[in-house]
């Protein structure tokens, strides 16, 4: 059967259109639609086609594009952007096959390829059963890092695809990004944080670190994610981080035990637009536990894990890291991860106080599956791990082997 290929919006990188190339090689017929310029920007060189319009426009021209190229298949990076639902609702109405990709769950160098959607959305099973089944038989996945990305090129190339994307808005009058921020005002925010950290915040964030290590202190960790982060958004119920921040504190001032300290770790791309130092401090204060919380901006997080009691997330893949090293986890959103025997089944409030160790070869098993059916080894943003990346994922949608969970 003729392949029909449709690339919507993907990371910024040229990955999609370096798998394009791939599977044009191999007889598939590739299809893009662009809707800023940003996305022309990475698929330049191909034939693409300019959606222009207004949201409003765009369900019935997804479902006339569809129609009209017969796709066969839809790729895309978050399946939650207002233009990528509708697309997808379309196309499972027409049995079109969708693969999301994002940053792997097994970071620091895997990629997330898999059927359907991710999180909440991910069809990977969340009962242990299958997937020990699953994974019997498979090899176990070679954890150390292969292949280095580029921060650099990934900085610059965001800052090309937004800030263009920005000028030339005329160029596409209808779109509207699923951004919160404004790109300039994330840039110079971004830009004052690094500043400040590499200035004085790593040092303490390091001491304070080194002060709990040492000292055998006991303490748990909540990792902050981006607060435009749509795994917040589109899988829990917090409508906010700061809400989040807020249940979480809520429940350590009333259910941790007195010598138990909370670290807040600050996510390490946050924009630095809203002072989450400022909040968590003064929640601590309302609170009456500012002597057992402590907010830090840097530092190890593996080191933190490490010697940590245990992780709470919303549903970030610092689950996923902790998890590895066999750490007491809870999920507070939905999360591929998000199962039995795996993460703390308990309440948050509960678990301050007994967090459950996860099971360590159910634990073996999730690992070996993961690797084997949604993740891809490689990165986007520096070679030879692109290129590797894109040979795998090429080979697996022409293969039909993802979510097939086989190595």
């Amino acid at each position: 059967m003729q392949r029909n290929i449709l690339f919507l919006q993907g990371p910024i990188t040229p990955f999609f259109k370096l798998i394009a190339d791939n599977l044009s090689a191999q007889g598939c017929a590739c299809f893009r639609i662009n809707l800023c310029f940003g996305d022309w920007l990475f698929w330049r060189g191909r034939e693409s086609t300019e959606f222009r319009g207004s949201q409003q426009q765009w369900p019935a021209f997804i479902e006339q594009y569809l129609d009209q190229h017969q796709i066969t298949d839809i790729l895309l990076l978050g399946e939650q952007r207002f233009y990528h639902r509708h697309a997808i609702r379309l196309a499972n109405a027409r049995g079109i096959q969708v693969v999301t990709t994002d940053f792997g769950y097994l970071r620091p160098d895997w990629i997330t390829f898999e059927l359907n959607g991710m999180s909440a959305n991910s069809d990977f099973p969340r009962e242990p059963e299958k997937i020990m089944a699953m994974a019997e038989g498979l090899s176990e996945p070679d954890l150390q890092q292969q292949f280095k990305d580029s921060f650099v090129r990934q900085v610059f190339w965001d800052m090309q695809y937004h800030l263009l994307s920005t000028v030339l808005r005329v160029l596409y009058p209808g779109y509207r990004s699923h951004q919160l921020h404004h790109p300039i005002w994330v840039y110079l925010g971004t830009g004052l944080r690094l500043l400040k950290l590499r200035l004085f915040r790593q040092r303490q964030a390091r001491q304070v670190i080194e002060t709990f290590v040492h000292s055998n202190s006991r303490y748990m960790i909540f990792p902050l994610q981006m607060a435009n982060d749509f795994q917040i958004r589109a899988y829990s119920d917090y409508d906010s981080l700061e809400q989040a921040i807020e249940e979480v504190m809520v429940s350590f001032a009333s259910h941790a035990p007195e010598d138990m300290s909370l670290i807040i770790k600050l996510h390490p791309l946050d924009p630095g637009l809203t002072n989450w130092r400022s909040i968590c401090y003064k929640l601590a204060k309302n609170y009456a536990v500012t002597d057992r919380v402590h907010f830090i901006d840097g530092g190890s997080l593996d080191d933190l894990i490490a010697h940590c009691e245990g992780v709470v997330t919303i549903n970030s893949t610092v689950g996923i890291w902790s998890l590895r090293q066999e750490k007491p986890t809870i999920c507070l959103g939905e999360a591929v991860y998000k199962i039995e025997g795996l993460t703390h089944a308990g309440t948050l409030n509960h678990f301050w106080q007994k967090p459950l160790l996860p099971g360590s070869t159910l634990c073996q098993s999730f690992f070996r599956a993961l690797a084997a059916g949604i993740q891809i080894r490689g990165v986007y943003y520096n070679q030879p791990g692109l290129d590797f990346a894109v040979e795998q994922a090429a080979k697996r949608l022409i293969q039909n082997k993802i979510n097939r969970f086989e190595l």
